[in-house]
């Protein structure tokens, strides 16, 4: 009797899983990922050796443009809207929801307080325009150090909090320095030494001088002398 051959077929794959888990590993991406705000300005940082990475979470960071000019950043919602509110009520100003949400949006920006309620009504690309304003930052008038003093203020509180929450979930040991914030100086590697001195007074002042400085990774010439 002859033997029954079975057809035979190419085998199929079902592919649903592999759909299912790259939507899910693009959602992760996107929850997680760390969006790049538009900044006002273009800075050309020096070159060191140094391998040390810059925060990219809890930072307050002050940005001196090749021109001399000063912009300040800090990161969080709760500590940039804690830090605005103080400034408003030391200067005694009052701004409105819209303009207050995009504070919140923008990434540094360099105005004077008289200047920023007209600089949140601006679109990114007129605030790249803007020549010659800047955070104010010299012995007669340093809104600089006050918004350094609040955000450093606001950044600690908003630490502690998380420090507490995130410790009660785990049995590690958690490190709070890892929850305090991390004092960054970026300046243009063409600025004057005038316009980063008068930066790093002011952080003096505050009694914060452990910086982070952003400059551009170079081969360090030992390694260079190492491998030949």
């Amino acid at each position: 009797m002859p033997k029954i051959k079975m057809p035979r077929s190419a085998p199929s794959i079902d592919m649903t899983p592999m759909v299912d888990l790259a939507f899910l590993l693009v959602t992760f991406f996107m929850l997680t990922a760390n969006f790049r705000t538009d900044e006002p300005v273009t800075v050309n940082t020096p070159s060191s050796i140094s391998d040390k990475e810059i925060p990219v979470k809890r930072f307050i960071q002050v940005t001196v443009s090749r021109d001399g000019f000063v912009y300040f950043n800090a990161s969080g919602e709760s500590t940039r809207q804690e830090t605005l509110e103080k400034m408003l009520e030391k200067y005694r100003m009052t701004l409105g929801p819209e303009e207050k949400k995009e504070f919140l949006k923008i990434g540094s920006f360099g105005c004077s307080m008289a200047q920023l309620p007209q600089y949140l009504k601006m679109t990114p690309e007129q605030r790249k325009e803007i020549k010659g304003w800047e955070v104010p930052c010299d012995t007669t008038h340093n809104e600089l150090k006050d918004w350094i003093f609040f955000a450093n203020k606001a950044s600690l509180a908003q630490g502690q909090l998380d420090f507490k929450e995130e410790s009660s979930k785990t049995t590690d040991k958690l490190d709070v320095n890892e929850y305090k914030p991390k004092f960054i100086l970026k300046v243009d590697g063409k600025a004057n030494y005038a316009s980063a001195k008068r930066v790093i007074e002011t952080f003096r002042d505050l009694e914060r001088l452990n910086l982070y400085f952003v400059t551009s990774l170079e081969e360090n010439p030992y390694n260079r002398n190492k491998a030949e």
